[in-house]
């Protein structure tokens, strides 16, 4: 949003109004009390700026001209976020992950609170996370860091804008996401030309144009993505402005496995160490959770932080491994430090880890069952890493099986693994009961599925929550080649 288009837009309305214009006329009247039952003469005559200016704020959601011109043009200091979806269900989940998340959250979702709610203003990051803390706190927050007094304000705005009554194009940022979205690059490329401040401007969550473009690139069908980053880099968009868990555009480069996109950040002075989601949450252990070895081999190459047996473990680097113990089984204290990271996302349960050493060293074999990092899975099973545990949502071989990686499955079942056991993934709504075969049935995993099947897979096994089948799985997740398969085996 432009202040001088909406001075423009107010003094076009007044002139109308003088004119006699019916339609700007009962504009006038319909937003404004002052004038409902007053008659067109008078209208035309008395009729000031400020009246069309108070018009035009009321229209596009908010109380007042100085409210709309305080969020057209912020002061020098403010870092509010700007709306980049246009849809109220959407912002509350925002809302809602806060809430469900804030008692494990990372330093930045708790400078969140802290910066935009008055009542946590001097509190400490342990006293936010032990204070009573509701879904209105949380909605407040949202309100004040969009720029808005309360958080009907902010839905009034919402509103406005998914109605149509007030497009896009009056919120430059989310005019830019749109050309992202639609992978409308020269568009763009234009709407930033023109509005250079967008290069640093944070959207909802914090998130900036460049986090969000990197997201987009990490999509297969979208070949503009590239172009979109340079051009916002180029604007001087800072490569390191994280949102507001932390997440900075290296961390979405992991999380995409793009390694040609980590490259072009890494040559900007990307941050190794940014941490995201929590402590150790590193761009290298976003790739390493979800096993996506070739953005993580890249990291890995530049740095190994943190430096933990976790981290070691996905990495499949024997002599980092080797030094997180001191023997064969005793752990040094940097083996199980900084692994507060977990969830790339509040969809994922609320989860705390321990320093106990069994369950570092379980995680450890998951991480390397992740990335099919066969050279330390012996060592650390001789550790006493355990093949059926399930440090958080997800044994060993479910994740090799969510991952297809298939030679780490072979060996754990090699080693005596249970190909039937049935475990966590995912969320609380989604992965209780299942087995290796549900997770590379749904993930059409067909190389996995023939593994598993060739070991003795049971079919016929119901999870717990939906009582589907792995054929079932495969079926509702459209992957009708898996499905296929798994129903030509017959009964």
């Amino acid at each position: 949003m432009h202040l001088d288009q909406q001075k423009k837009q107010a003094r076009e309305l007044l002139r109308a109004i003088r004119a006699g214009n019916e339609d700007a006329v009962s504009r006038l009247r319909r937003q404004h009390s002052r004038w409902a039952a007053v008659d067109d003469v008078t209208i035309r005559q008395l009729a000031a700026l400020h009246d069309a200016q108070f018009v035009l704020a009321r229209e596009q959601g908010f109380a007042s001209w100085p409210k709309l011109k305080a969020y057209a043009e912020p002061s020098s200091g403010s870092r509010h976020s700007r709306l980049f979806v246009a849809d109220v269900a959407w912002i509350a989940e925002r809302v809602h992950g806060l809430v469900r998340t804030r008692q494990s959250a990372g330093p930045a979702a708790l400078e969140q609170i802290r910066e935009w709610h008055p009542r946590f203003a001097d509190c400490t990051d342990e006293e936010i996370r032990q204070a009573r803390f509701t879904e209105e706190d949380a909605k407040l927050v949202y309100a004040r860091e969009h720029g808005f007094e309360t958080w009907d304000d902010l839905t009034n705005r919402v509103n406005r804008l998914a109605s149509g009554s007030q497009t896009a194009t009056t919120e430059p940022f989310m005019a830019a996401f749109s050309a992202l979205q639609s992978a409308d690059v020269a568009g763009f490329q234009a709407l930033l030309r023109a509005n250079p401040r967008l290069a640093n401007e944070r959207g909802t969550n914090g998130n900036t144009l460049l986090n969000l473009a990197v997201s987009f690139a990490g999509r297969r069908e979208w070949n503009g993505g590239v172009s979109a980053i340079e051009a916002l880099l180029a604007a001087g968009a800072g490569v390191n402005d994280a949102n507001d868990r932390g997440w900075t555009p290296l961390h979405q480069a992991a999380y995409s496995n793009k390694p040609e996109i980590a490259v072009i950040l890494l040559a900007k002075d990307a941050a190794l160490d940014a941490e995201a989601h929590g402590s150790g949450g590193t761009p290298l252990v976003v790739a390493l959770f979800w096993g996506h070895r070739e953005a993580a081999d890249l990291l890995g190459r530049h740095a190994v932080a943190p430096g933990n047996l976790r981290t070691a473990a996905g990495l499949g680097i024997p002599e980092l491994v080797e030094a997180c113990f001191t023997g064969k089984r005793t752990l040094t204290p940097e083996a199980g430090a900084a692994r507060g990271f977990y969830r790339p996302h509040s969809g994922f349960p609320d989860w705390q880890p321990s320093t106990d050493p069994q369950e570092v060293v379980d995680e450890a074999l998951v991480w390397a069952c992740k990335s099919n990092r066969l050279s330390v899975l012996e060592r650390l099973v001789r550790a006493g890493a355990r093949l059926k545990a399930d440090p958080y949502r997800g044994t060993p071989l479910i994740w090799a099986a969510a991952c297809n990686r298939t030679e780490a499955a072979a060996w754990l079942l090699d080693h005596g693994a249970d190909v039937n056991q049935q475990g966590t993934f995912g969320g609380l709504t989604h992965g209780q009961g299942i087995t290796a075969l549900h997770i590379a049935a749904q993930s059409g995993h067909m190389p996995m599925v023939k593994v598993l099947i060739e070991r003795g897979a049971d079919r016929s096994i119901k999870d717990d929550l939906h009582h589907g089948t792995p054929e079932g799985w495969a079926a509702h997740s459209g992957q009708t080649e898996v499905r296929d398969y798994l129903r030509s085996l017959g009964l």
